[in-house]
């Protein structure tokens, strides 16, 4: 291809490219570089601010409440994707078979995933109430003299969790249902007539030629997880503090919008890190076909 080409073909992609790459370069890529230079400010929206360099940072990671709020929320990831997975395989494995009203069912367990996350957290806070709860009323009915919940400093973090899980549900079925229909049949009809049992062919069938959509489950719910917010500040208020939270009371209430911008950048390399290890990771138990 001669120069000329070359270039008329590099100009016609990027025409192609401006709609998208326009507001990438916006609303994205120029905020972040925003955000990077006010981390190395010392600033409180209204006065000018002050270069301090990398010392928001450390001063950020000498701070008991940063890591307090880092703790928190790997606490929260830690109970949030195991409970959202299985659930939401077990949701998938069940609507997979042939049984009447499917569809239903399946559009009543997505419904949460598109309701908004302050209405989902209101609903649970009433369900959680501690003093006229269902849930707690519910538990006495059997003798369990139910938690406080979202009030007590032991149990707000798991609340947030049970919401949280309950929500994102109809999203993790729907990309598992849509991995267990691509498996061929044959596969576990083989299985089967060789003698495997329904938990072998599960195991040594299924899960395995599942992984793609685990690995995508996987990685999505792990970058959501690092972001939780609305749910934490709506159920929990100041009981129970994460990252995102962090970064909110340093900008709004404390005037610290320099130190925020370098959470948020911690935050971004922590993310970026698990990340990268995730896709490295994959090609050792993800199987492709």
């Amino acid at each position: 291809m001669s120069a000329g080409r070359r270039l008329r073909y590099t100009a016609t992609v990027l025409v192609f490219l401006l709609p998208s790459l326009i507001p990438l370069v916006l609303y994205t890529l120029v905020p972040m570089a925003g955000s990077l230079w006010t981390s190395l400010h010392e600033w409180d929206l209204i006065t000018d601010m002050r270069w301090v360099g990398l010392g928001n940072y450390a001063e950020l990671l000498s701070e008991p409440g940063t890591w307090a709020a880092f703790g928190n929320t790997l606490y929260f990831i830690a109970g949030y994707l195991p409970l959202v997975y299985a659930g939401g395989l077990g949701l998938a494995l069940l609507l997979d078979r042939a049984m009447r009203g499917r569809d239903l069912l399946r559009g009543i367990y997505f419904l949460p995933v598109i309701t908004s996350w302050v209405v989902v957290a209101l609903m649970w806070k009433w369900l959680l109430n501690p003093a006229d709860g269902l849930v707690n009323r519910a538990l006495g009915l059997v003798g369990i003299d139910g938690p406080g919940w979202w009030t007590d400093p032991d149990w707000a973090m798991p609340s947030v969790i049970l919401a949280s899980a309950w929500k994102d549900l109809g999203f993790v079925m729907v990309i598992l249902l849509a991995g267990l229909q691509a498996i061929p049949r044959e596969y576990a009809e083989a299985a089967r007539v060789d003698g495997a049992s329904a938990w072998q062919r599960f195991r040594r069938v299924t899960l395995p030629l599942l992984s793609p959509s685990t690995f995508f489950v996987a990685v999505i719910s792990l970058i959501n997880g690092f972001q939780v917010f609305d749910q934490v500040r709506v159920m929990a208020g100041g009981t129970a503090q994460v990252v995102v939270t962090q970064i909110y009371d340093l900008t709004f209430r404390y005037g610290r919008a320099g130190a925020a911008a370098a959470l948020s950048w911690l935050l971004f390399a922590l993310v970026l890190v698990v990340t990268v290890v995730q896709i490295r990771a994959q090609r050792r138990w993800v199987t492709y076909g």
